[in-house]
């Protein structure tokens, strides 16, 4: 039985030792908190070359611990991935928790109502990508 963990807990299915299909996961850290931000929809979608149509994959949730465990695998094909995090349901539920002021955009309370992170693939490798989110900027970076 092959052993398909990543270092971030995650499991490839296989489907990336193969070497034919890449594998994608995020998990998003709340800096001004310094906490995992649970219950973020995250929207996967993919592309063949740079003027290749979008494709919706899926979506899953964030897990208590942040991270986005169930995103579908990207088809053999792909170059191009788009996470979609839709951060403003967030940031209006942690405000109405916390009963603190934040910056506001219309009613929903949310500077950033979304963040949208498009990045190349290569096939047979696992991509990791984090979100550093704050309630005013967010980072994204390479993860293992």
């Amino acid at each position: 039985m092959s052993n398909g963990s990543t270092s971030n807990g995650s499991t490839s299915n296989g489907s990336a030792s193969a070497g034919t299909t890449a594998s994608v996961s995020t998990h998003i850290l709340d800096t001004s908190t310094g906490r995992p931000a649970p219950g973020v929809t995250v929207l996967l979608s993919a592309r063949t070359g740079p003027d290749g149509r979008w494709t919706a994959l899926g979506s899953a949730a964030t897990d208590a611990d942040g991270r986005c465990t169930d995103l579908p695998a990207p088809p053999q094909d792909t170059t191009h991935v788009r996470l979609g995090f839709e951060t403003e349901a967030y940031f209006s539920h942690r405000r109405a928790e916390a009963r603190q002021d934040a910056p506001r955009a219309g009613d929903s309370g949310a500077f950033f109502p979304e963040v949208t992170v498009t990045f190349a693939v290569s096939p047979g490798e696992h991509h990791h990508v984090p979100l550093l989110l704050s309630p005013f900027g967010y980072s994204v970076y390479r993860g293992s």
